[in-house]
Order: structure tokens, then C-alpha cells, then sequence
């Protein structure tokens, strides 16, 4: 079954401080297509796909001064 742009709705989790801690997009109550999480000052984290919830493909974790310094293969999608 194919997932297309109408059925994913985005999505914003917030710190504590209301700092941005992650975006994306939802797919049927899931994590579904590219996300990014961040550190509480703003800086990126680390970025990556889902596939309904799994997470699939590349996964970058980016340093503090958000140059990306490991890659994680999560498996095929």
C-alpha cells in the first residue's frame, strides 16, 4: 500500500523550555518519511526516515557544531 503527501500530517514535539526537539511527519499515529530531532539550543541532532514507525535507510548524528559525524545503515525500507 502506497502512503501519499494526504495522509501524512505534520507533526512538532517541543522541549520543556519550548525549544523545537523534533519534527516530522505522522502517518496513521506513527513516524512515517525524513525527520530531524535537535538539541535544546537549536542544533541538529540527528536525521533520518521512517517507514510506518521503523527506522530505515540512513541515520546522520551531527556534533554540536552540526557538522554530521557518524552514520547509522537502519535497514531497507
Amino acid at each position: 500500500m502506497s502512503i501519499s503527501d494526504e495522509d501524512l500530517e505534520p507533526y512538532e514535539k517541543f522541549h520543556a523550555d519550548g525549544s523545537i526537539w523534533a519534527r516530522g511527519q505522522m502517518y496513521q499515529g506513527v513516524e512515517h518519511g525524513y525527520w530531524e530531532f535537535f538539541r535544546k539550543d537549536g542544533t541538529l541532532m540527528r536525521s533520518g526516515t521512517f517507514d510506518r514507525g521503523r527506522q530505515v535507510d540512513e541515520w546522520i548524528t551531527y556534533d554540536k557544531t552540526g557538522a554530521p559525524y557518524k552514520v547509522t545503515q537502519m535497514g531497507s525500507s
